[in-house]
């Protein structure tokens, strides 16, 4: 595993495991089965309804505490400080846990900054280690990060190779802030799988066209959350780390960013 060093100088895994759909047994079994194989980045949010799932695999892996970093995220209904408060404590009770590794803000909710307070007060308290964002695009974030006190460790976003957001990684390296990318591999939304270009790369790695879009990313020093359920996929997605892609393959692949999002997030 390698890992980037954050802001605060906390260590993050590069590579983790994405639970956004996951829901009662096949989320434990998946997060239980990840720990196995190797994944200390576990990703999940209040709006995934599975933090208590996710605190039960947690608890009953035998892996200790300290070789865990859990992040999980605020919504919705915690958009004011005192309730923001209230969902950090929750997420504490849900997950099992003492303290968060990393905690975000899901949206740029109209609250955003009086939910932020609330991360940092509890930062400043020892409940979580890092704080963070997700979602902000490029407007949002420097927008925002004007009025913080304590500078976004994170902002997670939807980034693959179709959509890189080099322009947004820029903006934040100024301020501190690491990309983290949902969607790496686009859930769906286009074949990546059978892209020409990472199929032809992968076949002298002697990787498939997934294990280069995740080099990819790790290469351009965005952590990656890849979800699945499946234990050959999950060996797959972290087999990563035993080959570097040249400056010549980085570039090729650079030519598919489109340059646009495919969720319409933005």
């Amino acid at each position: 595993m390698e890992f980037l060093t954050l802001n605060n100088g906390i260590k993050m895994p590069i590579l983790g495991l994405g639970t956004w759909d996951l829901r009662g047994e096949q989320c434990i079994k998946a997060v239980t089965v990840a720990i196995d194989e190797g994944y200390r980045l576990i990703d999940t949010a209040q709006m995934y309804k599975n933090e208590e799932e996710i605190g039960y695999a947690i608890k009953n892996s035998g892996i200790s505490r300290e070789e865990l970093f859990i992040t999980t995220k605020l919504y919705s209904p915690s958009r004011s400080y005192k309730l923001s408060r209230k969902g950090i404590d929750n997420s504490l009770r849900d997950l099992g846990l003492e303290y968060i590794d990393l905690m975000l803000i899901h949206e740029p909710y109209k609250e955003a900054l009086e939910m932020y307070k609330a991360l940092e007060d509890a930062y400043k308290a020892g409940k979580i280690r890092a704080i963070g964002v997700s979602n902000f695009n490029e407007n949002f974030y420097k927008n925002f990060v004007a009025s913080c006190e304590i500078m976004p460790a994170i902002n997670q976003v939807e980034a693959h190779v179709y959509f890189v957001q080099t322009g947004l990684q820029k903006l934040m390296k100024e301020y501190g802030t690491k990309m983290e990318a949902w969607a790496p591999f686009t859930e769906g939304r286009r074949n990546i799988f059978a892209e020409k270009i990472l199929v032809e790369i992968g076949t002298v790695h002697k990787k498939t066209s997934a294990q280069i879009a995740l080099r990819y990313l790790v290469q351009k020093n965005i952590i990656v959350i890849p979800k699945s359920s499946k234990i050959e996929r999950l060996k797959e997605n972290l087999d990563i780390f035993d080959f570097k892609l040249s400056q010549e393959e980085m570039q090729r692949i650079e030519t598919l960013d489109e340059g646009k999002s495919l969720f319409n997030w933005y």
